[in-house]
């Protein structure tokens, strides 16, 4: 949220005239009238500055009064009536005041609205949200606390900051990890989001797309998004999705096939249990367990084999699935990792938080009328939640990360020279 610009050379020391009468019967009242003849003040040592005093012929003027007029200003508590200075130029047109345009610009009004709508308060509550009950504020018919105002507010506020959010530039991003998952809201309308971290560790929300499925035009006009915005391509980065075939197409089509993807374990686990009978879930939890804390990878393969290889009777089905994407499974292990960084990049939690609360601002909703409704209330949600990000708890050991990648794209181009010689000669 934008600072406030107003300008203070022109405020008075103190609230005078109308606005000291107000204390005795509402302090509330009171201050919005000594904010109102604050503006006024303001306002009229602008048109000074333009016409010079009243009544004089300075040679140095830019205009001349002409009259006043009445406007509305959004305070937090609705708009108010304010009468204003006009003043016109010596060509004739009109001049604008510099204190009413920049306390126009700064849109309280539906900034409030923007910040009540994403903390859960309906638009039904909002003028009961912006006025106290007892603060004797009078509400007349357009004063912008009507429930169809505060969604105005809301559609117009959110609209422009989503669309400043995607048109943001990431080439200045030392992006590491990317991470993508997609979220449903109805049954034929799911969007698709994407989540960075940096080098010291610090979250970005990357991006956002709808689509009626999770497939991989979807996720690939995600990717083009972000590589239109900056996102260098040749620069290599670990990518951590669930287990969508259509993210890995995608990926592997945009940053080639030896990119290196971590499938969520967690998923991956949770997808198992859900297919076995209750009985088995300790047993396979616990060989799952003991495969990800191992810092071998051969040892930790063999060892979900076997266990693939003990279920063929039970459950020829779930063993078939633990072995289905077993390479991304372990690509964290492969890397060499520490084991806090492993465990902080072998899910999709970060991405899994932040759609929690995408959830959780949206449960007001009863009805997605459009998909760039959708998009707006999920773009809000994701830009409220970065406010509340905290770096990677294994921030300090993601320079091995990047040691790690380095040597995964040296190793790949050796291969691929190798590849070319080969067919060649």
């Amino acid at each position: 949220m934008k600072t406030s610009t107003m300008m203070t050379s022109a405020m008075p020391r103190a609230p005078v005239g109308k606005a000291w009468e107000e204390v005795s019967a509402s302090f509330d009242r009171f201050c919005l009238a000594a904010g109102i003849e604050t503006l006024g003040a303001m306002m009229e040592a602008d048109a000074e500055v333009a016409c010079g005093p009243r009544h004089s012929r300075s040679e140095d003027r830019r205009g001349h009064r002409w009259g006043r007029t009445a406007g509305k200003i959004g305070f937090h508590a609705g708009k108010m009536a304010i009468e204003r200075p006009r003043v016109r130029g010596l060509d004739g047109k009109e001049l604008s005041l510099a204190s009413w345009e920049q306390a126009v610009d700064e849109d309280w009004l539906g900034q409030w609205a923007m910040n009540l709508m994403l903390i859960n308060v309906s638009t039904r509550k909002f003028r009961r949200a912006v006025r106290l009950p007892e603060g004797d504020v009078p509400a007349p018919a357009g004063s912008g606390v009507s429930k169809s105002a505060a969604s105005r507010h809301f559609v117009a506020l959110s609209a422009a900051r989503m669309r400043e959010w995607m048109s943001s530039d990431l080439s200045k991003l030392d992006l590491l990890v990317v991470q993508i998952d997609g979220i449903h809201m109805t049954g034929d309308l799911v969007l698709v989001a994407a989540i960075g971290i940096d080098g010291e560790g610090v979250k970005h929300p990357l991006g956002l797309i709808e689509g009626a499925t999770e497939n991989a035009a979807v996720v690939q006009a995600l990717i083009d998004n972000l590589l239109a915005r900056g996102l260098d391509p040749a620069v290599p980065r670990l990518f951590i999705i669930d287990g969508s075939k259509a993210l890995l197409k995608a990926i592997r089509r945009s940053f080639g096939r030896e990119a290196l993807i971590q499938r969520c374990q967690i998923h991956k686990a949770r997808n198992i249990m859900e297919r076995l009978p209750k009985p088995m879930h300790a047993t396979v939890r616990r060989v799952l367990r003991q495969a990800w804390e191992l810092d071998d990878a051969n040892k930790a393969e063999k060892l979900i084999r076997n266990l693939a290889r003990r279920l063929e009777h039970d459950a020829p089905g779930v063993s078939a699935s633990i072995l289905e994407g077993l390479d991304e499974i372990l690509t964290v292990t492969r890397l060499g990792l520490p084991k806090e960084l492993r465990r902080a990049l072998a899910c999709t939690n970060i991405v899994e938080n932040v759609m929690s609360t995408v959830r959780r601002v949206c449960r007001n909703v009863k009805r997605w009328r459009s998909a760039s409704m959708a998009l707006r209330w999920t773009a809000a949600a994701m830009q409220e939640a970065a406010k509340g990000f905290r770096r990677l708890k294994a921030h300090k050991q993601l320079p091995a990360l990047r040691a790690a990648l380095k040597a995964h794209q040296m190793k790949s181009s050796n291969h691929s020279v190798l590849a070319r010689q080969a067919d060649a000669a």
